[in-house]
């Protein structure tokens, strides 16, 4: 723990421990798929973000990003009361393969949050207001 900053891997995920049903189970969800795609796309983002992108409320973005955490398929590092998501870079290769062809064939999942986000007054920079 660095002052403040909390860096939280799930634990013990390995490559081979991403099962498929766990993986599309968690990304059979409309809102769960595109905010893991917009987090792919933006390396990180903070639940105010993805808040704001998706014109939804604090507590239905943070289950549903609950679920994408519960399923391995993103991390969090907490900094001061935010929690910032990004890829679990420690993804079996198949699912990595899986979101970049969801991604690079589907745009228009991300293209207005995409221009929400863009549009955002005071975008946090290091982290939320």
């Amino acid at each position: 723990m660095i002052r403040g900053v909390f860096h939280h891997q799930e634990a013990g995920l390995k490559r081979e421990d991403c099962s498929p049903v766990t993986v599309f189970k968690a990304l059979s969800d409309g809102l769960r798929l595109a905010a893991l795609l917009l987090i792919r796309e933006q390396k990180e983002l903070c639940v105010c973000e993805l808040t704001e992108a998706f014109d939804v409320s604090q507590p239905k973005v943070s289950r549903h990003l609950a679920a994408l955490r519960e399923a391995g398929l993103v991390e969090t590092e907490r900094r001061g009361q935010w929690i910032y998501y990004s890829v679990n870079p420690q993804l079996s290769d198949w699912v990595t393969r899986v979101l970049d062809e969801t991604a690079q064939n589907n745009k228009a999942l991300i293209e207005t949050p995409m221009a929400k986000l863009q549009a955002m007054a005071e975008r946090p920079a290091p982290q939320c207001p």
